[in-house]
């Protein structure tokens, strides 16, 4: 049998090897440097369609280390950086640049370049009231749309359908958040109310005990009323009897996967609440049998259950 992953994994696990672990990563440093800064970066065609990293993930592993710009493979940073931008100004790109990490700088410059070098200073700074006053002025005074809020160490842009997160204290930025893992209860909060300011600002968001977010929103008593007691036979049922007999029960089962709790319970008016408690895990499991965590995508599934709830069954209502 040859050398895989999981003897090496094993070898370092055991404390008896600890002597011999600088030397295997020094091996493994060396190998990686090699990747980057020569073997890859030599043939620029290939660096920019089919990088020697899956997904660029080596540049990712530098940057959220906090390793310097000089620290990094310059050309491979320069095409992530254009894909962002040529992505972002909807110009044709060879690969949509889901999850892509780049400096807090070049993330400015490219969606705020006018100003980037004042945002810059001033996030760095965390002057909040000079940043959010220019983000304020573009979106009042030049048309721009896109939405953002402040969270702790977390400011979250919200630009059509794509979202990106920039790590204050760290100064980088998450971009289009699509398969990365949601890194903290706070961050995950801050989403969900960012959301529901937007899309559905009755649904109420609260962080439970530093355990989890509960997400409750409401199917008002008098839509509740209309739906038929019995199995729907006809054959053109109407929205509401097709959505609650035919669908909404497989929702609920698909949410499964996400959510910690789901609990239905009426209030004291008759109006079914529906709550969703969600944390970091989800409910699927690795090939290790490890529970693996949520997802941006993930969690956009989910927002996208609350909105329809909301748009179809609750508005009417108001």
């Amino acid at each position: 049998m040859p050398l895989e992953s999981h003897h090496i994994i094993r070898f370092l696990k055991n404390t008896a090897n600890d002597k011999f672990n600088s030397d295997l990563f020094d091996l493994l440093i060396k190998r990686i440097n090699k990747l980057c800064f020569e073997e890859c970066q030599i043939d620029r065609i290939q660096c920019t369609l089919t990088p020697l990293c899956t997904k660029r993930f080596l540049l990712k592993l530098r940057i959220k280390n906090l390793l310097p710009l000089d620290d990094l493979p310059k050309f491979c940073y320069s095409v992530q950086k254009n894909i962002v931008m040529r992505d972002f100004r909807g110009k044709t790109v060879v690969y949509r640049p889901f999850d892509a990490y780049l400096y807090l700088v070049d993330f400015l410059d490219i969606f705020f370049h006018g100003d980037y070098r004042k945002l810059n200073k001033f996030i760095s700074l965390q002057k909040w009231d000079d940043a959010l006053e220019i983000f304020d002025d573009r979106i009042k005074n030049r048309d721009e749309n896109f939405r953002y809020t402040l969270k702790g160490n977390y400011m979250i842009f919200k630009f059509d359908d794509r979202i990106h997160i920039i790590f204050i204290e760290e100064k980088y930025v998450l971009c289009n958040a699509n398969r990365e893992s949601i890194v903290s209860l706070e961050l995950l909060g801050a989403i969900c109310e960012f959301y529901a300011n937007i899309y559905f600002p009755e649904v109420k968001v609260k962080l439970v005990r530093s355990e989890k977010v509960e997400i409750t929103t409401i199917l008002p008593k008098d839509i509740i009323s209309k739906i038929s007691q019995d199995s729907v036979a006809a054959e053109n049922p109407s929205k509401l009897d097709h959505y609650f007999w035919n669908v909404f029960h497989e929702d609920l089962e698909s949410l499964l996967q996400f959510c910690k709790a789901i609990h239905l319970e009426y209030d004291w008016m008759g109006n079914l609440l529906i709550k969703l408690g969600i944390n970091l895990e989800t409910n699927n499991f690795d090939e290790e049998g490890n529970k693996m965590r949520l997802r941006y995508r993930d969690l956009r599934f989910l927002l996208n259950f609350i909105q329809r709830l909301y748009n179809e069954f609750y508005v009417i209502w108001l």
